[in-house]
């Protein structure tokens, strides 16, 4: 009899980020071994669609409707309140996510008396764990499944790139949740450091896994011109490109080269922009539509976080497409090992080893072994 699994998350396809990426492989390979695999998730536009090509059944976690609340008006009060509400309700109350909490908590007590042989829980948010391990019981012979396991991308209370620690109470949340979970899963052997001791026998490192086949990519440009890129998002603090943008527009104009930056934060890089044509700021493209962008290019330049519980799993794809990468930290900015990636050389490229463990044939294998 084929296994069935019941994965709760947020973001799934057609969504465009690690933690759906993370959901979204994970349900394709468990369906390519003919697992029976339930996904519970909120509604969005495109996922009926791939739930019927894949025989996959989505159990609706409906909309989300919890959101925060903005002044209005366009005055130097209302967005300084409106910023203040912004930062302080999800560091302090974890709001608007805590409404996955409710959510996650009711639909599993809809479902309670069907039986998996695995609950994988993708954080983030986190309440998405806490809502599981509300209804989740010390007898396993009571929980519709013999197993949970929670997949957590990056550390919650003992975070390392936030400016602000979390508030002393979630320890307890943490703890309370952890306590209660068969396997924590983390992406990389260096994440142990954002968790609790105690939790640590319970971690098992499984990284992000794609399907290498679907990465389609071109050749190389080449010509006097050497071309970069740079692919995600940016933070004060942590990943902030002020510094290696205003080293490069200060570079002597007959330097032939292109930085090409695709993000969604461009108010970091639109001034440097406008004032040097060499950086070219591009709008949002698929995964598989931006790597085989990307595959053209000379290198690609990573910002690292601060401390070594979390990864970027971008690194994975510029493994993928075979690419040196830069990277530094923009908090401690190593401009030396820009300089040489602009003369071609790229022995201080960092490694990415044992390429092969992200494959998603092979990260599916750990995760069954777990259940």
């Amino acid at each position: 009899m084929s296994k069935r699994v019941l994965i709760v998350c947020n973001s799934f396809y057609p969504h465009q980020n690690p933690r759906s990426f993370r959901a979204t492989e994970l349900a394709k390979e468990f369906r390519r071994r003919n697992m029976d695999v339930t996904v519970m998730c909120p509604n969005h536009d495109g996922i009926e669609e791939f739930m019927g090509s894949w025989n996959v059944s989505h159990l609706s976690l409906g909309n989300l409707t919890w959101k925060l609340p903005k002044i209005k008006g366009n005055n130097r009060f209302s967005k300084f309140i409106n910023r203040i509400s912004a930062r302080l309700l999800p560091k302090l109350f974890e709001y608007p996510m805590m409404e996955f909490y409710f959510k996650v908590k009711n639909n599993i007590k809809k479902i309670r008396n069907e039986r998996y042989d695995v609950l994988i829980s993708i954080a983030v948010p986190y309440p998405i764990h806490w809502g599981v391990a509300s209804v989740w019981k010390k007898n396993k012979m009571n929980n519709m499944a013999p197993v949970w396991i929670a997949d957590c991308g990056d550390p919650y209370f003992i975070q390392q790139n936030d400016k602000y620690s979390t508030p002393f109470y979630f320890k307890w949340v943490e703890k309370w949740f952890m306590r209660k979970v068969d396997f924590i899963t983390v992406p990389t052997p260096t994440a142990h450091e954002g968790y609790f001791p105690e939790f640590h026998p319970k971690l098992r490192v499984i990284p992000q896994g794609f399907r290498f086949e679907d990465v389609q990519t071109q050749a190389t440009i080449e010509d006097d011109v050497i071309r970069f890129a740079y692919a995600g998002g940016f933070t004060l603090w942590r990943r902030d490109p002020s510094g290696i943008l205003e080293y490069l527009t200060n570079l002597d104009k007959d330097l032939k080269f292109e930085f090409h930056i695709y993000t969604r934060d461009t108010h970091f890089v639109d001034r440097f922009a406008k004032v040097d044509n060499r950086i070219k700021v591009h709008g949002f493209k698929s995964r598989l539509e931006l790597l085989r962008e990307l595959s053209q290019y000379n290198f690609m330049l990573n910002l690292e976080n601060f401390g070594e519980a979390q990864s970027p799993s971008k690194l994975i794809d510029y493994g993928i497409i075979e690419k040196p990468i830069l990277s530094l930290q923009s908090f401690d900015l190593d401009l030396n090992k820009l300089k040489t990636f602009l003369t071609r050389d790229y022995s201080s490229s960092y490694r990415l080893d044992n390429i092969k463990d992200y494959r998603i044939e092979n990260v599916v294998n750990e995760m069954i072994c777990l259940f």
